[in-house]
């Protein structure tokens, strides 16, 4: 399942994503968007776990979440929103 983390600090790294969510179950892949421009994280990211239920309780738990001084928002990732590179992340929420 990819989920989508937004809010994220500029300095957050992917190591540091990659150890909240190893938390919760096996992690696929976990990449923080950059901007091409300047190399400076866009303050999302996308990170991919194989197993529904694993992804599912990292979602419930971290959402809300602080990291790095930020209140983070974590839930599935759109299809659209995963294959954009180019920044625009989708936000299907009606909040």
């Amino acid at each position: 399942m990819k989920i989508l983390v937004r809010n994220l600090a500029r300095h957050t790294t992917e190591d540091k994503l990659r150890s909240l969510f190893a938390v919760h179950g096996t992690l696929q892949s976990c990449t923080i968007v950059m901007d091409k421009e300047t190399g400076e994280s866009k303050g999302f990211a996308f990170v991919e776990m194989p197993k529904v239920g694993e992804a599912k309780a990292a979602m419930k738990t971290l959402n809300g979440s602080e990291v790095d001084g930020m209140k983070i928002r974590v839930k599935k990732a759109e299809e659209a929103a995963a294959k954009a590179d180019s920044g625009s992340a989708v936000d299907t929420d009606s909040e």
